[in-house]
């Protein structure tokens, strides 16, 4: 007999396991449209909150704005049978101290009024008052036969004979603020003050009040 090795018999092959089916894959579900509108207005809400709450820090953190009427006089001032005709002239004094706050005047009336009751209104310029800024603006107000209480018109003429007129100047302004780029929405601004006029150069400086909104400034 040969001494060489015999083949050996081929290994009989593994079983596979038998293929399972795979499930179709699935998109990723889309939220709904409720939840889609929900979280816009959410967003919205906060954008709105946060707009809101920057122009809050912009009016409190600021230095107050600063009023005052450098100059008046009084002219053509007569009453006839209760009527009242003059020219009042006057300098109104605005000051910006802050340093990075700049103003936008966009629409300003100045009125005149006597113990409650207006006799003459105009309106001004519109203007942009940068920060650290002194604006001057001259302001003409015409009475024009205006009709006076009688007694009234028997103050007014007493106190034009002594040499002065007291009045109530009151001014409107719809202004924005500016930080930077960034601009608040339109506010109110309201400035009172109570001036004597005279007919000589004798006019004595007068501070006026003014309110922002919630917001008080002297």
């Amino acid at each position: 007999m040969s001494n060489q090795p015999q083949p050996q018999p081929p290994a009989p092959a593994r079983a596979q396991p038998p293929a399972t089916a795979q499930p179709p894959a699935t998109a990723p579900a889309k939220p709904s449209k409720p939840l889609k509108y929900g979280i816009f207005l959410i967003a919205g809400l906060v954008f709105l909150v946060g707009i809101t709450a920057m122009s809050r820090w912009v009016i409190v953190t600021q230095k107050r704005l600063q009023y005052r009427i450098e100059d008046g006089s009084i002219h053509d001032f007569n009453i006839t049978n209760n009527h009242l005709n003059a020219t009042f002239k006057f300098v109104l004094r605005s000051y910006n101290p802050n340093k990075k706050l700049s103003i936008y005047y966009d629409k300003i009336e100045a009125k005149m009024k006597y113990e409650g009751k207006p006799v003459a209104s105009c309106t001004v310029d519109p203007f942009f008052q940068p920060h650290r800024n002194v604006t001057m603006l001259e302001v003409k107000l015409v009475v024009q036969n205006v009709l006076l209480s009688e007694p009234v018109a028997r103050d007014l003429g007493l106190e034009q004979s002594s040499g002065e007129v007291g009045s109530e100047v009151q001014v409107e302004a719809t202004i924005r603020l500016k930080v930077g780029v960034w601009k608040t929405k339109h506010h109110r601004l309201m400035i009172f003050c109570a001036p004597h006029f005279s007919s000589s150069n004798n006019f004595t400086r007068t501070s006026c009040v003014s309110y922002f909104g919630p917001k008080i400034f002297r």
